[in-house]
Protein backbone atom coordinates (compact mmCIF):
# COMPACT_ATOMS: atom_id res chain seq x y z
CA UNK A 1 0.00 0.00 0.00
CA UNK A 2 1.58 3.15 -1.38
CA UNK A 3 2.17 5.05 2.22
CA UNK A 4 1.74 8.61 0.10
CA UNK A 5 -1.63 7.56 -0.97
CA UNK A 6 -2.75 6.65 2.25
CA UNK A 7 -0.92 10.06 3.81
CA UNK A 8 -3.03 12.44 1.15
CA UNK A 9 -6.05 10.38 1.80
CA UNK A 10 -6.07 11.15 5.62
CA UNK A 11 -5.00 14.73 5.20
CA UNK A 12 -7.35 15.66 2.70
CA UNK A 13 -10.35 13.87 2.28
CA UNK A 14 -10.74 11.86 5.91
CA UNK A 15 -10.53 15.69 7.58
CA UNK A 16 -12.15 17.44 5.74
CA UNK A 17 -15.26 15.08 5.80
CA UNK A 18 -14.31 14.51 9.65
CA UNK A 19 -14.11 10.90 8.98
CA UNK A 20 -12.50 8.09 11.20
CA UNK A 21 -9.96 6.31 9.39
CA UNK A 22 -8.66 2.92 10.27
CA UNK A 23 -6.07 0.42 8.17
CA UNK A 24 -6.71 -3.56 9.03
CA UNK A 25 -4.82 -5.64 7.05
CA UNK A 26 -3.98 -3.65 4.14
CA UNK A 27 -7.03 -2.28 3.68
CA UNK A 28 -8.77 0.96 4.59
CA UNK A 29 -11.51 1.31 6.36
CA UNK A 30 -13.13 4.70 6.53
CA UNK A 31 -16.40 5.36 8.78
CA UNK A 32 -18.54 8.77 7.98
CA UNK A 33 -21.80 10.11 9.03
CA UNK A 34 -24.88 10.34 6.61
CA UNK A 35 -24.82 13.63 5.89
CA UNK A 36 -21.59 13.33 4.39
CA UNK A 37 -21.60 10.31 2.82
CA UNK A 38 -22.29 11.82 -1.06
CA UNK A 39 -19.46 14.66 -0.92
CA UNK A 40 -17.33 11.63 0.35
CA UNK A 41 -17.79 9.17 -1.97
CA UNK A 42 -17.80 11.62 -4.65
CA UNK A 43 -14.59 12.75 -3.25
CA UNK A 44 -13.41 9.43 -3.23
CA UNK A 45 -14.37 8.87 -7.20
CA UNK A 46 -13.36 12.46 -8.53
CA UNK A 47 -10.14 12.72 -7.22
CA UNK A 48 -7.06 12.15 -9.38
CA UNK A 49 -4.70 10.96 -6.72
CA UNK A 50 -7.13 7.79 -5.91
CA UNK A 51 -10.20 7.39 -8.73
CA UNK A 52 -12.05 4.92 -6.71
CA UNK A 53 -14.39 4.73 -9.53
CA UNK A 54 -15.69 1.54 -9.32
CA UNK A 55 -18.50 0.56 -6.37
CA UNK A 56 -17.93 -3.24 -6.19
CA UNK A 57 -21.17 -3.80 -4.01
CA UNK A 58 -23.41 -2.46 -1.18
CA UNK A 59 -24.44 -4.49 1.99
CA UNK A 60 -26.20 -3.89 4.62
CA UNK A 61 -25.47 -4.69 8.35
CA UNK A 62 -27.88 -5.26 11.58
CA UNK A 63 -26.55 -4.64 14.82
CA UNK A 64 -29.85 -4.97 17.05
CA UNK A 65 -28.42 -4.16 20.63
CA UNK A 66 -27.08 -1.11 19.66
CA UNK A 67 -29.00 2.27 19.48
CA UNK A 68 -27.66 2.80 15.60
CA UNK A 69 -28.55 -0.56 14.67
CA UNK A 70 -27.91 -0.77 10.64
CA UNK A 71 -24.86 0.23 9.14
CA UNK A 72 -24.11 0.64 5.55
CA UNK A 73 -21.10 -0.46 3.71
CA UNK A 74 -19.43 0.54 0.63
CA UNK A 75 -17.05 -1.25 -1.38
CA UNK A 76 -15.06 1.04 -4.06
CA UNK A 77 -11.90 -0.38 -6.15
CA UNK A 78 -9.14 2.07 -7.59
CA UNK A 79 -8.21 0.58 -10.66
CA UNK A 80 -5.45 3.08 -11.08
CA UNK A 81 -3.70 2.45 -7.59
CA UNK A 82 -5.34 -1.43 -7.32
CA UNK A 83 -6.20 -0.21 -4.01
CA UNK A 84 -9.87 -1.06 -2.17
CA UNK A 85 -11.43 0.79 0.38
CA UNK A 86 -15.01 0.62 2.74
CA UNK A 87 -16.51 3.19 3.29
CA UNK A 88 -19.20 2.54 6.16
CA UNK A 89 -22.12 4.36 7.60
CA UNK A 90 -24.36 3.92 10.70
CA UNK A 91 -27.91 4.30 11.11
CA UNK A 92 -30.94 4.22 13.78
CA UNK A 93 -33.60 2.43 12.11
CA UNK A 94 -35.56 5.49 11.45
CA UNK A 95 -33.01 7.10 9.43
CA UNK A 96 -32.53 7.31 6.00
CA UNK A 97 -29.60 7.45 3.84
CA UNK A 98 -28.86 9.45 0.70
CA UNK A 99 -29.10 7.39 -2.49
CA UNK A 100 -25.45 7.26 -4.97
CA UNK A 101 -27.18 5.97 -8.21
CA UNK A 102 -25.84 9.54 -9.74
CA UNK A 103 -22.43 8.43 -9.04
CA UNK A 104 -22.06 4.99 -9.33
CA UNK A 105 -24.80 3.52 -11.98
CA UNK A 106 -24.42 -0.33 -10.05
CA UNK A 107 -25.97 1.57 -7.08
CA UNK A 108 -28.70 1.02 -7.62
CA UNK A 109 -29.43 -2.52 -7.72
CA UNK A 110 -27.51 -3.00 -4.68
CA UNK A 111 -29.42 -0.43 -2.96
CA UNK A 112 -32.61 -1.83 -3.81
CA UNK A 113 -31.15 -5.73 -2.46
CA UNK A 114 -30.26 -3.53 0.96
CA UNK A 115 -33.53 -1.96 1.01
CA UNK A 116 -35.06 -5.19 0.31
CA UNK A 117 -33.26 -7.10 3.11
CA UNK A 118 -33.03 -4.81 5.75
CA UNK A 119 -35.58 -1.76 5.23
CA UNK A 120 -33.03 0.38 5.24
CA UNK A 121 -34.46 3.41 3.06
CA UNK A 122 -32.24 5.43 0.08
CA UNK A 123 -33.30 8.86 -0.72
CA UNK A 124 -33.55 9.73 -3.73
CA UNK A 125 -33.82 6.59 -5.08
CA UNK A 126 -36.38 6.90 -7.73
CA UNK A 127 -36.67 2.82 -7.73
CA UNK A 128 -36.76 1.61 -4.94
CA UNK A 129 -38.50 -1.74 -5.07
CA UNK A 130 -37.86 -5.37 -3.60
CA UNK A 131 -35.56 -7.10 -5.92
CA UNK A 132 -35.24 -10.21 -4.19
CA UNK A 133 -38.60 -11.46 -2.58
CA UNK A 134 -42.14 -11.35 -3.88
CA UNK A 135 -43.52 -7.67 -4.02
CA UNK A 136 -46.13 -8.43 -1.38
CA UNK A 137 -43.14 -9.85 1.08
CA UNK A 138 -43.76 -7.37 4.14
CA UNK A 139 -40.91 -7.99 6.06
CA UNK A 140 -37.27 -7.68 5.50
CA UNK A 141 -35.31 -11.37 5.87
CA UNK A 142 -31.82 -10.13 7.11
CA UNK A 143 -32.37 -8.45 10.10
CA UNK A 144 -31.34 -10.31 13.17
CA UNK A 145 -35.32 -10.67 14.90
CA UNK A 146 -36.82 -12.41 11.78
CA UNK A 147 -37.78 -15.72 12.25
CA UNK A 148 -35.98 -18.41 10.57
CA UNK A 149 -39.24 -19.83 9.82
CA UNK A 150 -40.68 -16.55 8.64
CA UNK A 151 -44.17 -14.83 9.32
CA UNK A 152 -46.02 -16.25 6.43
CA UNK A 153 -46.06 -19.13 3.93
CA UNK A 154 -47.46 -18.72 0.29
CA UNK A 155 -49.04 -21.26 -1.78
CA UNK A 156 -51.69 -21.54 -4.56
CA UNK A 157 -55.40 -22.16 -3.76
CA UNK A 158 -56.94 -24.40 -6.01
CA UNK A 159 -60.04 -22.73 -5.22
CA UNK A 160 -59.54 -19.28 -5.29
CA UNK A 161 -57.08 -19.77 -8.09
CA UNK A 162 -54.59 -17.35 -7.27
CA UNK A 163 -51.63 -17.35 -4.50
CA UNK A 164 -52.54 -16.47 -1.06
CA UNK A 165 -50.21 -15.89 2.01
CA UNK A 166 -51.06 -17.54 5.60
CA UNK A 167 -49.24 -17.30 8.91
CA UNK A 168 -46.43 -20.06 8.99
CA UNK A 169 -47.65 -22.87 10.79
CA UNK A 170 -45.35 -25.51 12.59
CA UNK A 171 -46.50 -28.53 14.57
CA UNK A 172 -45.47 -28.41 17.91
CA UNK A 173 -42.91 -31.00 17.82
CA UNK A 174 -41.03 -29.30 14.96
CA UNK A 175 -40.90 -25.84 17.69
CA UNK A 176 -38.64 -27.93 20.62
CA UNK A 177 -35.28 -28.19 18.93
CA UNK A 178 -32.62 -30.57 20.57
CA UNK A 179 -29.37 -28.15 20.72
CA UNK A 180 -27.31 -30.58 22.31
CA UNK A 181 -25.02 -32.76 20.11
CA UNK A 182 -26.33 -36.63 20.03
CA UNK A 183 -23.79 -37.96 22.79
CA UNK A 184 -25.86 -35.26 25.08
CA UNK A 185 -28.97 -34.69 23.89
CA UNK A 186 -32.33 -36.92 23.87
CA UNK A 187 -31.37 -38.96 20.90
CA UNK A 188 -28.34 -40.69 23.15
CA UNK A 189 -31.14 -41.95 25.25
CA UNK A 190 -33.26 -43.20 21.95
CA UNK A 191 -32.82 -47.41 20.91
CA UNK A 192 -32.31 -46.63 17.11
CA UNK A 193 -33.35 -49.06 14.45
CA UNK A 194 -30.58 -51.75 14.51
CA UNK A 195 -29.37 -51.25 18.14
CA UNK A 196 -31.60 -53.31 20.04
CA UNK A 197 -29.36 -56.25 20.14
CA UNK A 198 -26.53 -54.31 21.96
CA UNK A 199 -28.94 -52.75 25.12
CA UNK A 200 -29.77 -56.28 25.61
CA UNK A 201 -26.64 -57.56 25.98
CA UNK A 202 -25.74 -54.14 28.08
CA UNK A 203 -28.49 -54.65 30.36
CA UNK A 204 -27.61 -58.35 30.28
CA UNK A 205 -23.96 -57.65 31.86
CA UNK A 206 -25.11 -54.66 34.24
CA UNK A 207 -27.42 -57.61 36.17
CA UNK A 208 -24.82 -60.42 36.13
CA UNK A 209 -22.45 -57.68 37.83
CA UNK A 210 -25.18 -56.00 40.20
CA UNK A 211 -25.57 -60.23 40.91
CA UNK A 212 -22.33 -60.50 41.99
Amino acid sequence: MDSNLVKHLKENIVKHYQADMTILNDEIMLLVSAKSLHGFLRGLRDDTNYLFTMLVSICGVDYPHLDKRFAVVYNLLSLKNNLRVRVKVKLTEKETICSVRDLFSSASWYEREVFDMYGIKFSGDVDLRRILTDYGFKHYPLRKDFPVTGYEEVRYDIEKQEVVYEPVKLDQEYRNFDYLSPWEGDIAKQILPGDEKAFDNLASENRATNEK
